[in-house]
């Protein structure tokens, strides 16, 4: 994988990713990210050789190098000495350029990365931070994180891709990046997968829904930043206008048993669909039998991939004014955007639309709009310009 980026530009680049996990069995909007836009340099007839953890050891047919440097069941110390020592050990030739994906794999890689070689971090978020919103952490753990672990891994980078401008202003603000290194790419969707082929009663026969409710869906983890139980509040809300109201909830996690409580409290047991992992060829499906989606996130939503997979399956979508999610709508349709994330705000929002009194943008204008904008074909180019510049 030997080259310069000089003749890589016009021609064929050698590109090393360091990424998290392998998406068809880790199923995260980061996973998905990294493997769709490797499959999409692959197609440009880049060699791409990505590195991560509980990567397959032989995949069929694919059109990049996997590096699987260590188990993802292991405990973190032995997994990032793993990382180190099998990425040491698997060192052929130079590539042309670096992309890494994830601060805690890439940080014990960094001093055996080639001297020389431009190295582009695409920022998904700020990890620390985030962690401690999941989970209960010291503070000084969470400095350690984004002061040791981030901090340094963003000092060896030369330039930055991010997926909004609030993340953007996240990574220049928190992390001292200088704006000239960073750059604003948004998210993509496979639109081929990701089409409105069926129509809403098609969708639900096959899923084993109601035909005649209304169905509100959302995929997400169930963690506490993607604000479920502020959704589920709203729910109990609008109940009283629309009786007949179904919220179908894809994903796992967490907080799980805890939102399952709160809708029994609520009096919800009848309205909402607790659906857990959702297979990835169900998703669309499940997008098509809605009437609208919801993404209802309280924090640190950098760009909010479900919104354009739900749009490129034409079906519209709620968000919350949170991180990067408005900048998807609001060139679309702003009245698609909350007053504020609260539930009394959701609850508003959701009733106008679904009782018609704010119009609701078609299924060809949904459809177009992701596929002018969001097209993973055009969105890994953009990539590529930054990461060859």
């Amino acid at each position: 994988m030997e080259g310069n980026t000089n003749n890589a530009v016009s021609g064929s680049a050698s590109i090393l990713c360091m990424g998290l996990g392998w998406f068809p069995k880790s199923p995260g909007g980061l996973e998905r990210y990294i493997y769709e836009l490797t499959q999409k340099l692959a197609a440009n007839q880049d060699q791409v050789e990505l590195c991560g953890v509980g990567l397959p050891e032989a995949e069929p047919n694919l059109p990049i190098k996997l590096t699987n440097l260590a188990s993802p069941d292991i405990p973190i110390w032995r997994r990032l000495w793993c990382i180190r020592n099998k990425f040491q050990k698997t060192r052929i030739g130079k590539p042309d350029v670096i992309n890494l994906h994830f601060a805690l794999y890439s940080f014990p890689i960094l001093d055996l990365l080639p001297k020389g070689v431009p190295i582009t971090f695409n920022f998904h978020g700020p990890w620390a931070y985030e962690s401690q919103q999941e989970v209960e952490e010291r503070k000084i753990s969470v400095l350690l994180k984004a002061k040791l672990i981030e901090q340094k891994t963003y000092n060896r980078s030369d330039r930055f891709i991010v997926l909004s401008k609030a993340f953007g202003n996240i990574l220049h603000k928190q992390y001292q990046v200088p704006w000239d290194k960073i750059h604003i790419i948004p998210g993509g969707v496979d639109v081929t997968h990701f089409q409105p082929h069926l129509s809403p009663q098609e969708a639900r026969t096959k899923l084993g829904w109601d035909q005649d409710r209304p169905v509100i869906f959302t995929a997400r983890r169930l963690v506490n930043r993607v604000g479920i139980d502020e959704l589920l509040t709203a729910l109990a809300t609008i109940k009283p206008k629309i009786p007949d109201i179904m919220l179908a909830i894809a994903g796992r996690g967490p907080q799980q048993a805890t939102l399952q409580q709160q809708a029994t409290e609520l009096g919800l047991s009848n309205h909402v669909k607790f659906l857990g992992f959702l297979p990835d060829e169900l998703l669309p499906v499940a997008y098509q039998a809605a009437n609208l989606s919801v993404m209802p996130s309280q924090s640190f939503e950098g760009f909010g991939l479900a919104i354009v997979e739900s749009l490129a399956c034409g079906t519209p979508v709620v968000c919350t004014p949170v991180g990067g999610m408005p900048e998807i709508l609001e060139p679309f349709s702003p009245d698609l955007i909350t007053e504020s994330e609260k539930a009394s705000a959701i609850a508003e929002r959701l009733e106008q639309l679904i009782l018609g009194k704010v119009p609701m943008p078609t299924q060809q204008a949904c459809r177009q709009y992701a596929v002018a904008n969001f097209d993973w074909n055009k969105i890994a180019l953009d990539v590529r310009r930054v990461l060859l510049a």
